[in-house]
């Protein structure tokens, strides 16, 4: 059974504000400038095509990206970026390589409340982490159970809350839908 891009587009769209939270696609396992330095791998190409086409067939395109400056996180939003146009501003951030949780949670806080549609492409277990932390209890048990699992190369979260991101607290986070590529078809 797959999922519904459609029917989750329209959860989220009930939310004045949305979080979209990506862990890069699929990785190689090296490269000679060390792990900031890693590229997609051929599979991570084509995961990261098949996100950014799903989110944008179904409207789901950000209005701002903060993405890790990482060779794999850039490579993974440049594949999508094919897809989303020119709508969403782009910022690197190298913080959200090595910064952790505190990164994160401070790229939420400078974000303006003009944005409705933040997303924010980083590593695991950030990524997972700052999932856990900004969903609400009141969340589905099930996807709750996912993000627990950690997430998954490609794998998106997408969260809503009427709340601007700047507001945004720990479990203020509506969780609307944990994807992995093969949902984004």
């Amino acid at each position: 059974m797959g999922v519904n891009l459609s029917k989750v587009a329209k959860k989220a769209n009930a939310y004045e504000y949305q979080l979209i939270i990506m862990r890069h696609a699929k990785a190689e396992s090296g490269s000679s400038g060390g792990d900031v330095d890693r590229e997609l791998s051929e599979k991570g190409v084509k995961q990261a095509k098949k996100v950014g086409k799903g989110l944008a067939a179904v409207g789901l395109v950000p209005d701002q990206i903060r993405c890790s400056g990482a060779v794999r996180t850039r490579q993974t939003l440049e594949r999508m970026l094919k897809y989303f146009g020119d709508r969403p501003t782009v910022e690197y951030r190298q913080s959200l390589y090595s910064g952790g949780m505190q990164a994160f949670l401070d790229e939420m806080s400078h974000v303006k409340s003009r944005t409705r549609r933040l997303m924010i492409i980083g590593h695991d277990p950030t990524v997972s982490m700052a999932s856990q932390w900004l969903a609400s209890p009141k969340s589905d048990q099930a996807m709750l159970n996912i993000l627990g699992l950690g997430m998954s190369p490609a794998s998106v979260v997408i969260m809503g809350s009427d709340k601007p991101f700047d507001k945004w607290g720990i479990r203020d986070g509506n969780l609307v839908a944990v994807l992995g590529p093969k949902d984004c078809v």
